[in-house]
């Protein structure tokens, strides 16, 4: 029998020590990418068995046997096994032309993905932990095997062994422990037990370790819930699965299962959580879906997965194959993952919708605790705008209950063409707005929205439904059975808005209201500037804006503005007159919850004239 030596190229040796230094950022992935490969090999048996029984394997599974004393980590299987032209071709992907080209595209950080699923890139993860390799395997049908050989450095060794049995078997001779490193004691059982768990839990043949003495223990479950029908699975199988994955310990609200087939197939199930986590709004929350590639596991909170105003939804996607990079540590940016993404979110949405007329209950659960998660999608993911809007609710001042947009338009006043609304910091502020009076007055319904993200979300939203959304506080606002005032109203107060314009520096204009029926005044943005509240926010983030003049408004019908009216007719020079205005307009902007530029003056003016009147 003998043994032929092979040497690596120069560019082979500068791959081999790229891959073992720079790719992989944890050294625990040698394990999984060894019985990843092992997985493989069992699964190729399988299906070679349908068409030749003679190539069926007794058992198949895979087995794990570590020697402490010698330092060792075995990996065996009895899968489908190499011949030994394959072991040079596949092994031996780095010794083969183009390695150069390879090499090039590592150091420019472009990582070929059609490395992923060869059996020689995840095999040799195993130089981060070894001094030493060997393989010994033999292919189902064939009468003798290969051992394979290497110290990962200068050469390699083949040779033929007669009585090797079918399937391959990988033996890690193991470097020195060095947890400064990372470099763990790989020998350890307890940590073989934790890696066959994080990574490799659910591969579908069992993952046995082999014990100087006893039976093998079985590490894996196997148990790939989203791989069965849901009609299989318990409610409780589901729920403690969800705890599993998501460190939950309540159960959740609702499960989702997806399955797509053809050209690009893979399996996710998902959970929408009964409550919200704690770290939901915090920009370095745990957020994502596990990813798996053929049951083996990749990565934790992959956000590339799902949009981000779906972080909450925890759960699997189990893909058939995907554009990894060469360490399967990072997406590439393809049209399988924005396949996902979408589908993901469009899954989801809808069982959100379902809810809403199926179980109302559940539905006003998940609002209540991911509602203004969701409204984020309204700023950015445009496809799925219409969706968002569809299962989104708001608070009204129609009711108690909130209401959806479907319903607000259906209840709308004929001639009435906008969906009103107003937003602020509470129900409270926005229900007692001087903008609300004409359409309290009036029996017009207003969605109060009093989140955050709802200042933002309304400008980028024009319409729903074919209705355009109009704010109560900003522009000009019309209401169809509105009593404008008439052009002689209009002249008579003309020289007082003139002169409170001229006044209140604070203001852009001065006009009369037709929104004010029992205040004397308000303020309104104008229609392309920002709101007071969005202003604050802004400014609570550390960022700078321009200060924005609003208008003022007036209800032409209150005494203190006729009062005001009358009062500049007569002596327009008196000296009372600028305080009033002041008061006018303090008393204006109080109304809203806005602040005071000075406080102090403001109530010393206030109690100065409440004396004179007393």
């Amino acid at each position: 029998m003998s043994t032929e030596t092979l040497e690596f190229q120069a560019e082979a040796r500068q791959l081999l020590q790229l891959m073992v230094h720079s790719i992989y950022s944890n050294k625990d992935i040698f394990l999984r990418e060894l019985i990843s490969n092992a997985s493989d090999a069992l699964d190729k048996r399988r299906l070679a068995g349908l068409h030749d029984e003679t190539l069926r394997a007794d058992d198949p599974h895979i087995a794990i046997e570590a020697d402490s004393d010698a330092r060792t980590l075995t990996v065996r299987d009895n899968g489908i096994g190499m011949s030994r032209d394959e072991v040079v071709g596949l092994i031996g992907t780095i010794a083969r032309s183009g390695t150069a080209e390879m090499l090039r595209q590592l150091k420019e950080n472009k990582e070929s993905a059609e490395l992923i699923g060869q059996f020689g890139v995840g095999f040799y993860s195993t130089f981060m932990v070894a001094d030493n390799v060997s393989l010994v395997t033999r292919k189902a049908g064939e009468d003798t095997g290969t051992r394979w050989e290497s110290a990962g450095e200068g050469t390699y060794t083949i040779e033929e062994v007669p009585d090797a049995p079918v399937g391959t078997s990988v033996t890690v001779h193991l470097r020195p422990k060095d947890e400064e490193d990372a470099l763990y004691d790989y020998a350890d059982e307890w940590k073989i037990r934790e890696i066959v768990k994080r990574y490799s839990d659910f591969i579908s043949f069992p993952i046995r370790l082999v014990k100087s003495e006893g039976e093998p223990e079985t590490l894996n479950s196997m148990k790939a819930l989203w791989a069965r029908p849901r009609a299989e699975v318990k409610d409780e199988e589901y729920a403690e699965f969800y705890r599993h994955i998501s460190h939950d310990w309540t159960d959740p609200l609702e499960i989702i299962n997806l399955r797509a087939e053809g050209t690009f197939e893979y399996e996710a199930l998902l959970f929408i959580p009964s409550r919200a986590p704690h770290d939901l709004f915090q920009r370095d929350g745990r957020r994502g879906i596990q990813l798996y590639v053929k049951r083996v596991f990749i990565m934790d909170d992959s956000r590339e997965l799902i949009p981000d105003y779906l972080r909450f939804v925890k759960g699997v996607v189990d893909a058939a194959d995907l554009s990894l990079n060469i360490s399967r540590e990072i997406l590439q940016q393809d049209r399988h993952i924005q396949m996902i993404r979408r589908r993901l979110a469009k899954k989801v949405l809808s069982t959100i919708k379902d809810l809403m007329t199926k179980d109302p209950e559940k539905y006003r659960t998940f609002w209540r605790e991911f509602g203004r998660a969701v409204k984020e999608g309204l700023l950015g993911e445009a496809d799925d705008r219409k969706a968002i809007l569809d299962v989104s609710s708001f608070a009204t001042t129609a009711g108690d209950e909130p209401t959806t947009l479907a319903d607000y338009v259906s209840r709308m006043k004929e001639g009435q063409e906008e969906i009103y609304f107003m937003t602020g910091e509470s129900r409270a502020q926005v229900e007692n707005s001087p903008h609300m009076e004409a359409f309290k007055a009036q029996g017009y319904e207003v969605l109060l929205l009093t989140d955050p993200v709802d200042e933002i979300w309304v400008d980028a939203v024009p319409e729903y439904d074919g209705k355009k959304l109009q704010s109560i506080a900003r522009g000009s606002v019309d209401l169809p059975s509105d009593d404008k005032p008439s052009e002689e109203k209009t002249g008579e107060f003309a020289p007082l808005l003139t002169w409170l314009g001229e006044t209140l520096e604070e203001v852009k204009e001065v006009r009369l209201s037709t929104r004010l029926t029992t205040s004397p005044a308000c303020l309104v943005s104008d229609a392309d500037d920002i709101t007071p509240t969005l202003e604050k926010m802004y400014k609570a983030m550390g960022q700078q804006v321009p200060k924005v003049k609003r208008i003022l408004e007036l209800n032409p019908e209150h005494p203190l503005v006729t009062g005001l009216r009358d009062a500049y007719a007569r002596d327009a020079g008196a000296a009372d007159l600028p305080e009033t205005a002041e008061l006018l307009y303090g008393t204006a902007l109080l109304a809203e919850g806005g602040d005071l530029a000075d406080p102090a003056r403001f109530a010393k003016l206030l109690a100065d004239r409440l004396a004179r009147t007393v």
